[in-house]
């Protein structure tokens, strides 16, 4: 693979996943993890990514929260728009990290009046600016690379919680695999949303349709609703549909 080829599809991941590794990159290409090195400090250098010890992480994820250099923004406005309206007066919610939750805090309408619990600091942020919501941080230590609060006061307290709806910001979602991440302690903290909520709600992009990350954050039977970018009846779902999960 030239380094050309290399480097774009590392960028893909990285931007598709937030956080890569570079033992997972030189096994997928074929490469050696010195290549991988060597590609990623370059990049870095050309501000296109962050370098981190062993891997690498999105130039888009780790911006402002007011910047709109986001990866497939597009998709994610149209995935926070049909996540509204599941979101309705007097309701618990949660909701997990990422730049689509990010943009579903963006998307509230100014009359809601619900109660966001969050773990994420950027997503808080968006919704301490809401004129009608209550806003509750559950905050302990914060992971510097997901800027998500974890650790086990996070998980002792969502123990003590029960929501009506949980968003979830999905990393890698496949069929048979079922929702997947690559961050352990993120994972936890998914984890204990799940159970704290009635009713789970993957958010994902196509491009994170059929792909697995290393930690198991639940099996599909495991979240209610599914929403993509895409018509519900698009063909691409139809693997998604036929387990009997909703899709949105």
């Amino acid at each position: 693979m030239l380094k050309k080829e290399r480097q774009s599809f590392i960028l893909r991941q990285v931007n598709l996943h937030n956080k890569v590794l570079s033992v997972d990159l030189s096994q997928q290409m074929g490469v050696s993890e010195d290549t991988i090195r060597r590609d990623l400090n370059q990049m870095a250098e050309q501000d296109k990514l962050i370098k981190v010890h062993g891997g690498a992480l999105s130039k888009s994820f780790h911006l402002s929260v007011a910047s709109e250099n986001v990866y497939a923004l597009d998709s994610k406005k149209l995935i926070a728009t049909k996540a509204c309206r599941l979101i309705k007066d007097g309701m618990f919610v949660l909701t997990t990290g990422g730049t689509t939750i990010i943009e579903l805090a963006k998307s509230l309408p100014p009359e809601l009046r619900a109660t966001f619990i969050t773990v994420s600091l950027p997503a808080a942020y968006e919704y301490s600016h809401h004129p009608n919501i209550d806003l509750v941080f559950l905050g302990d230590r914060i992971s510097k690379n997901s800027r998500i609060a974890v650790g086990g006061s996070v998980i002792s307290r969502l123990n003590g919680i029960k929501a009506d709806l949980c968003f979830l910001g999905t990393n890698a979602i496949d069929v048979k695999k079922g929702i997947t991440d690559n961050d352990w302690e993120v994972t936890e903290v998914k984890k204990a949303m799940i159970e704290a909520s009635a009713h789970t709600v993957s958010l994902a992009i196509t491009e994170k349709l059929n792909t697995v990350q290393r930690i198991k954050v639940c099996d599909l039977s495991g979240i209610n609703t599914l929403i993509t970018e895409l018509n519900p009846g698009d063909p691409a779902l139809k693997p998604y549909r036929e387990t009997g999960l909703r899709i949105l």
